[in-house]
């Protein structure tokens, strides 16, 4: 099985690392100093479950390595529509993409029945973009219960979780995602072949979709937001909302607001991705998360009055990061 790993940060290179130790024909595609670092000394892995290195093929072409099995991609969901010449050297007529991204996915809608088949959400595929390059009968979804970060080049660090979800668009349990979820395992991932991978994604959409616009505007942690009684508030209110338009689309997220907020309270200060990339001056990956969402309240006709207010807030910060 030969794997390319587009944008091997931290996830993307913890993937490839244990997918390399699993036996895997694995390709790692980054750059800069973090990229040096992995070809002179592999992936270095420090984790509770024990340490490793994998010496793992890193480049910066994609054309080094040709058509693949699978490309996992760890870029964020707002690179996705310019990755085309990265990500065509390495497809091939079956390659599948799996793509560890938060929030709403491109190919929601895809194979998904009834009256929203085949809908674009604007926030998410602006004008078919990212569809032009990420064709979604490619996709394969992917959500990431693990938690890594990068304490140095070519240095990953892995704080907690191991699973990785993935399911078909169409429901289905695949060839394809049986023969990945296995080399995962083999690699020491948990990786169940979920029957409706959507359900996932909004019991993971419920934390993003508040902590991280809540964190950027506020600069606090996970455990600030939730032992602060008025944003906690806020974020019962906003997780209720997005309940509500998941419920309207047919999804029934088997979890309930407190279990979530009393699982992000045991993170402890740990700073979301979006509050992160604020402070290295990074773009805020905040459509997918919330913006997608506010759309799809407009589809299904479904009254989100907290989320709209905490997007027009966040929308400005996030207009404001990229000037």
């Amino acid at each position: 099985m030969k794997v390319a790993v587009l944008g091997a940060g931290a996830i993307g290179a913890y993937v490839g690392a244990a997918l390399h130790r699993a036996g895997a024909d694995v390709h790692l595609v980054a750059r800069g100093p973090h990229l040096a670092a992995m070809r002179r000394d592999g992936v270095q892995v420090l984790s509770p479950r024990g340490d490793f290195t994998s010496r793992v093929h890193a480049t910066d072409d994609p054309s080094d390595i040709g058509p693949v099995d699978y490309v996992f991609l760890g870029l964020k969901a707002n690179s996705y529509a310019a990755c085309g010449p990265l990500i065509e050297p390495l497809l091939q007529e079956h390659t599948a993409v799996i793509a560890a991204q938060n929030g709403i996915p491109w190919w929601y809608f895809h194979r998904y029945g009834g009256p929203h088949e085949g809908h674009r959400i604007e926030s998410v595929d602006p004008g078919g973009a990212v569809s032009a390059v990420l064709s979604p009968e490619r996709a394969i979804g992917c959500v990431v219960y693990a938690a890594t970060e990068l304490a140095g080049p070519g240095l990953v660090q892995h704080l907690e979780g191991t699973r990785f979800s993935i399911g078909e668009p169409d429901r289905s349990v695949s060839k394809r995602c049986l023969e990945f979820s296995e080399a995962m395992q083999a690699g020491g991932l948990k990786c169940p072949v979920e029957p409706d991978i959507r359900n996932d994604i909004w019991i993971k959409l419920l934390g993003n979709i508040s902590f991280n616009p809540l964190s950027a505007l506020t600069r606090a942690t996970m455990r600030e937001m939730c032992v602060h009684r008025d944003t906690r508030q806020v974020i019962e209110v906003m997780m209720a909302e997005t309940l509500s338009v998941a419920s309207a689309l047919g999804c029934h997220p088997d979890i309930s607001i407190e279990k979530r907020l009393a699982g992000a309270e045991r993170v402890g200060d740990h700073k979301t991705s979006t509050l992160q990339d604020l402070e290295k001056g990074k773009p805020l990956e905040l459509d997918v998360l919330l913006a997608a969402v506010v759309e799809l309240a407009e589809v299904t006709d479904m009254a989100v009055p907290t989320l709209r207010t905490v997007h027009a807030i966040a929308d400005l910060l996030s207009v404001s990061t990229a000037a």
